[in-house]
């Protein structure tokens, strides 16, 4: 079975995660530079079977738009044109940031650990593909 991958964009880093052949579960797979993004995706999935991909969609606690969502529609609607044949989808990234402190605090990371944006990237991109895996069981 093909994986799902997500993708947590971010204007210098992006955060990505990847399930499981099965897609049962999300776990995190790196965090590239923006810049670089498109050419790391468009080799990883020649490599590996993925079904679809899912980007959080940066919308501000109050339903407006964040500053980013001019960036990552920009993105998506350069893979939609370019790769029409892997799907990629919007999901809600309201809170994966202060869900991703979160889980690391609660895993015992040391506030050092913490600080690796580069880490919450990954981990908000996991949270965002473990939110969408969830909402397909539903």
């Amino acid at each position: 079975m093909p994986r799902i991958l997500s993708i947590d964009y971010g204007k210098r880093r992006t955060g990505l995660a990847v399930t499981d052949p099965l897609q049962i579960i999300a776990g995190g797979l790196a965090t590239v530079s923006t810049s670089e993004l498109y050419d790391y995706l468009v080799a990883y999935v020649s490599r590996e079977p993925v079904e679809r991909i899912v980007i959080g969609k940066p919308i501000q606690p109050n339903g407006q738009p964040s500053e980013n969502l001019a960036r990552v529609e920009q993105f998506v609607n350069r893979w939609r044109k370019a790769q029409p044949q892997l799907p990629i989808e919007y999901v809600d990234e309201r809170f994966t940031s202060v869900l991703a402190h979160r889980a690391m605090i609660d895993g015992g990371l040391k506030k050092k650990s913490r600080q690796n944006k580069a880490l919450v990237d990954e981990i908000s991109a996991t949270i965002i593909l473990q939110s969408y895996l969830e909402s397909r069981r539903r």
